[in-house]
């Protein structure tokens, strides 16, 4: 691999750096209301099923208490 000198380097970073499409306030806002949304909906999904499991074990270990 050839190697570069480090202004050659700055400079296609910079190239690079200047081909990124960057996101609008509204979008950024709208993907975190998203995210935020459905992490909630994920947490409260496996909060229902471990309380589902532990009725459901507490039930089995009744019966053979």
């Amino acid at each position: 691999m050839a190697r570069t000198n480090p202004i050659q380097f700055i400079q296609q970073v910079r190239s690079e750096v200047s081909k990124v499409v960057w996101p609008s306030r509204r979008e950024v806002m709208l993907t975190t209301v998203m995210v935020t949304i459905l992490a909630a909906l994920t947490a409260a999904f496996f909060s229902i099923v471990d309380l589902g499991i532990r009725s459901g074990l507490q039930a089995v270990l009744a019966m053979f208490s």
